[in-house]
């Protein structure tokens, strides 16, 4: 049986919001993804977040340049998390300015534009930090948007 969470954005959404990660990822060796519950229940959205992360693996990257979109969608609770070659490298402002535009375009239940907003402000700031070196360039998580209960 099917997870409700995935009813949270359609089939040509979760496509649409997958092929900006993919292009994004494709002008950085940065890496980005995107994890979606319901609840995020007795614990900070920040620590469930990182856990989150690292089962997810995110810390396996070679310098260190992922970040997590992470979203309890019934809570209305939203955290933008990074490796530490992120946190070292972007502003203090990146992190609640894009977590602060995505719960407001949520509010607005503009789910799939307010992913799109996230995954390309998250690209220009890996852009900006984490240029692609020329031939050097692997894909090193998956590509997926991944559902939680």
């Amino acid at each position: 049986m099917r997870n409700a969470t995935h009813h949270f954005l359609s089939e040509k959404e979760r496509d649409t919001i997958l092929s900006a990660i993919k292009s994004a990822e494709s002008k950085t060796s940065g890496e980005i993804r995107i994890f979606i519950e319901s609840r995020c229940k007795w614990i900070d959205t920040i620590r469930r977040a990182k856990e989150i992360f690292i089962q997810l693996k995110m810390t396996k990257t070679e310098f260190r340049n992922a970040v997590l979109i992470y979203i309890a969608y019934k809570d209305r609770e939203f955290a933008i998390f990074g490796d530490n070659g992120c946190v070292i490298k972007f502003t203090k402002s990146f992190w609640k300015n894009t977590a602060k535009q995505l719960s407001f375009d949520f509010f607005q239940h503009q789910y799939e534009e307010g992913l799109l907003k996230a995954v390309s402000t998250v690209e220009a700031e890996l852009v900006t930090n984490f240029p692609i070196q020329s031939g050097s360039k692997k894909n090193e998580l998956p590509d997926e948007i991944v559902f939680g209960n």
